[in-house]
């Protein structure tokens, strides 16, 4: 099948991309076939390195396809950086603001045009020590529920071995190995029928998630936390599902 064409900021960040995964680690790609060859999928991501999206994006692209990441605002901002991200198409977050919402409406109108929409629904990288992942926003359930899609998991394992951001390490060589798979589409079928309400925002992002943590266990080859990871006002605490605090904010990455 033709590669899905993405235009000149595609093409040099696939230039720039590609041969940075290939010069600071020996990663491996799993489940290139989760990606569909053709129409909507949204893929939903741990996040435990600022390299995750180099990876992401080349996964995605690997599979003939253009990913669109919602990302944060600031990002815009950045130059060279920001004018790449508006000619590929990504998608601006405006976390805590009036703008919200249509982060997510852009997200949901790129699902319902296509393409292949990629989200961190941590909206940073994991405070977990252990990198796991954390307690989530409930953006990607709005995004999983509003658009008819298959939904597909995705994890990184290794990036943060090259580049830990909170300890402030960079160690590109010797070559670090690193995997990045996706696994099943995870059927939303029950989910789609019922009021979109908070309880149910929250029990669908806690079940996406929970499908990313289980992918993450089977690469690592240990067993997973039963609960996300989550910082409070007095330290770090790990939260059982359905204990969380609802209606919180719902933009994401």
């Amino acid at each position: 099948m033709a590669r899905e064409k993405g235009g000149f900021w595609v093409g040099l960040c696939a230039v720039v991309f590609y041969p940075l995964t290939w010069l600071v680690s020996r990663w491996r790609v799993e489940g290139l076939d989760r990606i569909p060859a053709s129409g909507p999928a949204l893929v939903v991501a741990n996040h435990i390195s600022y390299l995750d999206p180099v990876y992401s994006a080349v996964f995605v692209h690997r599979s003939r396809r253009v990913p669109r990441f919602l990302a944060k605002h600031s990002l815009w901002s950045v130059p060279v950086l920001g004018r790449a991200m508006a000619g590929s198409g990504q998608i601006p977050v405006y976390r805590d603001s009036s703008d919200a919402q249509h982060s997510l409406s852009a997200g949901i109108e790129a699902l319902r045009d296509g393409k292949v929409v990629v989200i961190y629904p941590e909206g940073t990288i994991t405070r977990d020590p252990a990198g796991w992942p954390m307690h989530s926003r409930t953006g990607v359930a709005r995004l999983a529920l509003s658009a008819d899609t298959p939904v597909v998991p995705m994890v990184h394992w290794g990036t943060r071995d090259v580049y830990d951001h909170y300890g402030k390490k960079f160690r590109p060589f010797p070559r670090k190995p690193v995997v990045v798979r996706a696994g099943n589409p995870i059927d939303m079928s029950a989910y789609r029928a019922r009021p979109m309400d908070a309880a149910l925002l929250r029990e669908v992002t806690d079940e996406l998630m929970g499908a990313v943590r289980d992918l993450l266990a089977d690469v690592r080859g240990e067993p997973a936390p039963t609960g996300f990871y989550r910082r409070g006002r007095t330290g770090a605490a790990e939260v059982p599902p359905g204990q969380e605090k609802q209606g919180e904010g719902d933009a994401a990455s």
